[in-house]
């Protein structure tokens, strides 16, 4: 039985709270099963705030259970699809800080060509439209535009 909805798998089994250890955060790979567009990003387990009325910041648990992405397009998919069986949650990597975390993230946005690979019928593979908020898919991918025009 899992402990939450539609839960991310990591190595091909179930991750729960119990595996999360040590790590700050993870890579992870969400799939929409119906499209097969996918979403590059990355999460941390614990959330760093500061209480009203409270000089220092406590740690929590963040949300990464419930979590599926900070990107408009994905969220908008989710919510016209209505259920979240179709989105597959995969873990990519483990992180024991948040720099190796940031890193890793970015390492397989360009890895995986997320501003330039499309699927067979032209639509963009990956929901993610930039990299750092510096590289952006309109200026990258080749979507839509006449390819060899030197641009």
């Amino acid at each position: 039985m899992n402990s939450y909805e539609n839960p991310w798998t990591y190595m091909e089994r179930t991750f729960d709270s119990s595996d999360v250890g040590d790590y700050f955060g993870f890579v992870y790979c969400i799939t929409n099963l119906i499209n097969e567009r996918q979403y590059i990003g990355r999460k941390y387990f614990w959330s760093f705030r500061t209480p009203k009325g409270k000089k220092r910041k406590v740690k929590q648990e963040s949300d990464w259970k419930k979590y599926y992405g900070s990107c408009p397009e994905l969220k908008e998919d989710i919510k016209e699809i209505n259920n979240k069986i179709f989105f597959r949650r995969e873990i990519l990597s483990l992180h024991k800080s948040k720099g190796d975390c940031n890193f890793e993230e970015t390492k397989q946005l360009f890895l995986n060509n997320v501003l330039s690979e499309s699927l067979d019928n032209g639509t963009p593979a990956y929901y993610n439209s930039n990299i750092l908020g510096r590289y952006m898919r309109k200026d990258y991918g080749n979507f839509g535009k006449n390819s060899g025009d030197g641009s």
